[in-house]
């Protein structure tokens, strides 16, 4: 039986960078960073692995799930729909804005 909480690795959603209409695939199995960067689209980063909250952005739309057991986020911003792409994978469609852009 499948894990319930596992992704479907088959899955593939889209992703939409605020502000502007920039569109990309997202599949489940990569992390919006890596998706956002297969497909040419620059967003800010440094670390990829959730600590130095360069990629911090705000979460508009979708749900995300992250590989990292505690993300660089406190239960405050999470609540208030921050998101670090370069650990958080999509779950839905997602639309977000990098801090730095926005």
């Amino acid at each position: 039986m499948a894990d319930p909480a596992a992704p479907d690795e088959s899955a593939e959603f889209t992703a939409q960078v605020l502000p502007g209409s920039v569109r990309f695939p997202a599949p489940t199995t990569l992390s919006l960073l890596e998706a956002a960067l297969l497909e040419g689209v620059a967003l800010p980063s440094s670390c990829r692995n959730g600590t130095c909250r360069a990629c911090a952005s705000r979460l508009h739309a979708g749900t995300v799930r992250y590989r990292v057991q505690w993300p660089g986020l406190s239960p405050d911003e999470k609540d208030e729909g921050w998101i670090l792409p370069c650990v958080a994978c999509p779950a839905s469609d997602v639309v977000f804005e990098p801090a730095s852009l926005g």
